[in-house]
């Protein structure tokens, strides 16, 4: 199965990717523009839409810069609301296809309005004619739904952001992330094919700051590849009222940040109480998660929270494609879905 092995494939397209961007002539993708005096405005669609925001809080952090991210529907349909008092940005458009009708009406829009815009994608396709600035990643994907374009595209993004911040630190921690997602592929793999065969009606998927961007992402994937409901929140805010659906057939995931883990980790306890199944992604995991998790993927990883931000939705892809395959469907042709969306 295409996806699956895609999946699983993500340690080598990552080191693929990274060596292509730290080999990238950042003047390629700026052109004249200062990058580090910018305000970023990350644009996308789908599973783009929360890379986006994952690469907005990763900029922020990084560079101290203000960054933003938009569905590109906004920018089509309420600009004034996106560009409002005419202050000036740096615009990223995120497309894995190059092909989605929406980034490339927003390209149209921005060319129109005589505004740069940096392109990321991995196709190609019409976006890449469309600017002189292009960051096209070597990412052959050919299943339907996003999974190591998301990933790689989001490691490049982060690359270029420490580059410009000069942080060699951050880029040599995102160059031990294919070995160690190799090491937990084996450790872990199977964990995730065996619980998913538990009958699971509604995922709740919880994170807070840039693993809110991952928790998105996971439950899209849950959606997409299982035909399950999923949704997702800021893991507090679970407590303000979505609590309420927990039960035996509810899965409460939650993407667990070390800095505030004393202050997250007792919502799922929580949520484990009311009855629901819990799981969580978390770097070192406490001993009353160990005793309580239906499922824990400990990542025991020796780099910063916020490098490890792709080795957080794997586990949420996974989880989709053996649900789904448990559920009798095909993750490699999703119900009601295409590879590219045009409108």
């Amino acid at each position: 199965m295409k996806t699956l092995s895609e999946i699983l494939n993500q340690p080598s397209v990552w080191e693929t990717c990274l060596k292509s961007v730290t080999g990238t002539d950042l003047e390629t993708l700026f052109g004249a523009h200062d990058p580090r005096q910018e305000s970023w405005l990350f644009v996308g669609c789908g599973t783009s839409y929360y890379l986006a925001q994952a690469a907005a809080a990763s900029f922020t952090e990084l560079l101290d810069a203000p960054a933003a991210a938009v569905p590109a529907s906004e920018i089509m349909l309420q600009p004034q609301l996106v560009f409002a008092g005419g202050r000036p940005c740096f615009p990223v458009l995120i497309s894995r296809s190059g092909h989605t009708s929406e980034v490339l009406q927003v390209a149209e829009i921005l060319r129109a309005r005589g505004v740069e815009f940096l392109a990321v994608t991995c196709d190609g396709r019409e976006l890449e004619s469309t600017t002189p600035f292009v960051l096209k990643l070597p990412v052959q994907e050919e299943s339907t739904v996003m999974t190591s374009s998301f990933t790689s595209m989001l490691l490049g993004l982060q690359c270029v952001a420490a580059r410009i911040a000069g942080n060699q630190g951050f880029i040599d921690e995102l160059h031990l992330l294919p070995a160690h997602l190799e090491r937990l592929l084996k450790q872990y793999e199977q964990s995730v094919e065996v619980f998913a065969q538990n009958h699971i009606e509604d995922f709740a998927v919880l994170g807070q700051g840039a693993l809110y961007a991952i928790a998105s992402e996971v439950a899209l994937k849950l959606m997409e590849s299982s035909s399950t409901y999923a949704q997702y929140f800021h893991t507090l805010e679970f407590r303000h009222g979505p609590k309420s659906i927990v039960g035996p057939d509810t899965l409460v995931c939650a993407l667990l940040s070390e800095r505030n883990l004393n202050v997250e980790m007792p919502v799922l306890l929580e949520m484990k109480q009311l009855g629901s199944r819990i799981a969580a992604v978390v770097n070192h995991a406490p001993d009353a998660l160990r005793a309580q998790a239906d499922l824990l993927v400990e990542l025991s990883l020796p780099v910063s929270e916020l490098a490890s931000l792709v080795v957080y939705v794997v586990w949420g892809q996974l989880l989709g494609s053996y649900r789904g395959l448990e559920k009798g469907l095909d993750p490699d042709n999703p119900r009601n879905l295409s590879r590219v969306v045009t409108i």
